[in-house]
């Protein structure tokens, strides 16, 4: 299932519900988790320029010299619904290191995030950004939901996983604070 081809994501919700379905079926299936994979000759990031759900501006350019976890999810997604948690528990774990978290709400308002992020105890307390239009996400490599990079510290494109995580297993965590340590 291809996302990139549709210019507004937000009206295709059940394909690409379809789409988070399988993975998460799959996944729950799977004997080992959704893992990271090396992104071959570590092209440059796009372009990623959004606001917060308190109309902070963000942008991707202005965090180089950090690692970023750029996660692209929605809250009709099962699997990111699932994997949200573990997100936090490694923000928690990491967040005093030079890591950054983005996760990108493709195709929704504030309102709907907000109460969507209201379930969760605790809630995240990393950056949470919008993609009412889904134009940034036209621009990046994105499949299906959810999809996360791990960008370096020079703004390149150093692994992706598509499907669900357990960001805070100890094989996801192992990459992230790999390429942290690389990176020094």
């Amino acid at each position: 299932m291809f996302l990139t081809p549709y210019k507004n994501l937000h009206r295709m919700p059940l394909v690409v519900a379809v789409a988070c379905a399988l993975l998460f079926m799959h996944n729950a299936n799977a004997s080992d988790e959704t893992t990271y994979k090396v992104i071959v000759g570590k092209p440059p990031a796009p372009s990623l320029k959004l606001s917060t759900l308190d109309g902070q501006a963000v942008d991707l350019a202005s965090l180089r010299g950090k690692v970023v976890l750029i996660n692209f999810w929605a809250t009709w997604c099962i699997p990111c619904r699932r994997e949200m948690p573990s997100l936090q528990r490694l923000w928690l774990k990491l967040e005093q290191s030079s890591l950054q978290i983005l996760a990108v709400d493709v195709g929704e308002g504030e309102a709907e995030v907000t109460n969507f992020l209201s379930t969760f105890n605790p809630a995240p307390t990393f950056q949470i950004v919008l993609d009412k239009s889904s134009a940034v996400l036209q621009t990046w490599p994105v499949k299906a939901l959810p999809t996360t990079f791990i960008i370096d510290q020079q703004g390149r494109l150093a692994y992706q996983a598509i499907g669900g995580l357990e960001f805070d297993s100890p094989a996801s965590m192992r990459v992230i604070t790999d390429l942290i340590a690389r990176e020094k």
